[in-house]
């Protein structure tokens, strides 16, 4: 008996599975607040030389304080102040022709900066003063987030396939916690860059083991709902997240804001089920039972495992699979087609996180503030989850990842082409790419789920969400090349994610085929099997996979 058949008789996708959905969301919607709070805590308000120590005293002392800005600092091309320059001396004379500053000798602030606190009370450029030449350190806290993210996805892919998802998944609960709120109290540039690095690497654990969580606990024909529901979250979350920085625009409150989530979460652990596919591929037949007979219990479908006993679970794995067989990333590359898989799942991961936080991260440029900006990104993801379960349903998952993927890259390097000084349409194809580029993050959970065996899953997820977070580590540096050429960092996300898209084609199709149990089901040649549920409920003999 293969698993999906015993998932089919306690039920594959009801009441139970429901509510691990709903325990899931709980510390799910923490996700997208902390992935994208640089938006936010990492902003750039406007902002000049500190000129108020100057000659107060003095002749300065007697002129009004646009007099001063005048004379002390010069201005740019569009009329606003320079940011990060000011006069070696007082130009008097500007006071009668401003016209003629931009030839003038100017030098590096002096006495620091003063910044524009309408739009935020306080954030790390102001805390930390990570303006002009410090500016890279700014985008440098994305980057830092986001290694400790790609880190921590090797790590607990590996943990959870070893220890389980469910101890593995309150480790993370708790890492978060705990260097979130370290995060908040930082004193420094160096603690807040160490503290989010763990902070990212404990996040990174709950995304990967919820969601393969999630989908380990659906059945063939529910799949793909499984894995779109799970997502919603993130984009629900997304449209919150500006409404709670609007409200609350102190960096350091706003972290604790968008952490509390994950005290509930701990909470409410006790009550999330292990995955029975790890238990009874790990060998622990009685655990699986219990969770086995839970599931029914909750589902109605109680009689349907009155002859399933847990030694009889013993025949579902094959007992080389089963035991204290223990496997690790290197079982990913000691065979041609898991090779093969391991290249191909991580250039696409890489293609889809490097577009998408490349278009996530860069919400400014659009003529709107940015609070807006944000919730419209966000909105957009509500049809792209549509968008996604239909073509994932009626495409498959080879051409729904690879179209969503290309076309994500297509708008993105339509945008280069738009003058920037027609701000609605480069809104307008901006936001269409973000919101294919959400549609290809919904997809490739789903894809690379289905495409690793149970024995290997965690860790091929693991793995492959650690080559994407390279390319998320990499995209708010490749933003700082706009001062190499301004659409250089548009143009190399739109090649990435077109020639990703395309690679992907390479993969096989998953589509109504049974999730592959074991690494021997990868090398053999697995046809695409098409069965429906109701051949279970009839009582037919379950139809035997095509090699």
């Amino acid at each position: 008996m293969k698993f999906e058949n015993l998932l089919a008789e306690v039920g594959g996708f009801g009441k139970y599975q429901i509510s691990i959905i709903a325990l899931l969301v709980i510390p799910r919607v923490t996700l997208p607040f902390h992935f994208l709070l640089n938006n936010f805590i990492a902003a750039i308000p406007s902002h000049h030389c500190d000129i108020s120590s100057l000659d107060a005293d003095g002749i300065l002392g007697n002129l009004s304080r646009e007099e001063r800005m005048t004379v002390s600092i010069p201005t740019q091309e569009d009329g606003t102040p320079a940011s990060c320059h000011m006069f070696s001396h007082p130009q008097f004379h500007l006071l009668m022709n401003s016209s003629s500053s931009t030839e003038l000798p100017v030098v590096e602030c002096q006495n620091g900066w003063e910044y524009d606190n309408s739009t935020f009370k306080s954030a790390l450029a102001t805390e930390f003063e990570l303006v002009c030449d410090r500016k890279g350190l700014n985008k440098a806290t994305a980057t830092i987030f986001f290694v400790g993210v790609m880190v921590g996805a090797a790590i607990f892919g590996w943990l959870s396939d070893r220890y389980g998802r469910k101890r593995m998944l309150l480790v993370s609960y708790l890492i978060s916690i705990s260097f979130a709120v370290a995060s908040a109290f930082s004193q420094s540039f160096i603690m807040f860059a160490i503290t989010r690095f763990f902070t990212g690497m404990g996040l990174t654990g709950i995304s990967i083991i919820s969601y393969v969580l999630c989908v380990e606990w659906a059945d063939i024909a529910h799949r793909t709902i499984a894995g779109v529901l799970i997502s919603l979250d993130w984009s629900i979350s997304t449209m919150i997240l500006p409404g709670i920085a609007y409200l609350v625009n102190d960096w350091r409150p706003l972290i604790i804001t968008v952490t509390a989530p994950l005290g509930l979460a701990v909470i409410t652990w006790r009550w999330m089920p292990e995955s029975a596919r790890w238990l009874i591929a790990s060998g622990r037949l009685e655990e699986a039972h219990h969770y086995l007979s839970k599931c029914a219990s909750a589902n109605n479908r109680q009689h349907n495992l009155r002859d399933i006993k847990p030694e009889t679970l013993a025949n579902v794995i094959i007992a080389e699979d089963r035991g204290d067989k223990k496997y690790s990333y290197l079982d990913l590359v000691r065979s041609s087609n898991m090779r093969k898989l391991a290249l191909l799942t991580g250039i696409t991961w890489f293609g889809v996180a490097f577009t998408y936080y490349g278009i996530s991260l860069n919400i400014s440029g659009f003529g709107l503030n940015l609070y807006l900006t944000q919730f419209i990104y966000g909105a957009i993801e509500m049809p792209s989850k549509l968008v996604a379960y239909v073509c994932l349903d009626k495409l498959g998952r080879r051409y729904s990842q690879a179209g969503t993927l290309i076309t994500a890259g297509v708008c993105t390097g339509i945008t280069v082409l738009i003058p920037r000084d027609l701000w609605l349409p480069r809104t307008v194809i901006a936001v269409l790419g973000k919101g294919f580029s959400e549609a290809s993050f919904t997809c490739v959970f789903l894809y690379t789920t289905e495409l690793y065996p149970t024995v290997l899953r965690q860790n091929g997820l693991g793995y492959s969400s650690f080559v994407g977070r390279v390319g998320v580590s990499l995209a708010p540096l490749v933003s700082l090349l706009d001062e190499v050429w301004l659409p250089l960092p548009q143009v190399l996300f739109c090649s990435v994610a077109i020639i990703a898209g395309l690679l992907v084609l390479l993969l096989p199709e998953t589509h109504n085929v049974r999730l592959p149990e074991t690494i021997e089901d990868i090398e053999k040649t697995r046809k695409r099997s098409v069965c429906s549920q109701l051949e279970y409920q009839l009582g037919k003999e379950p139809f035997k996979e095509t090699k």
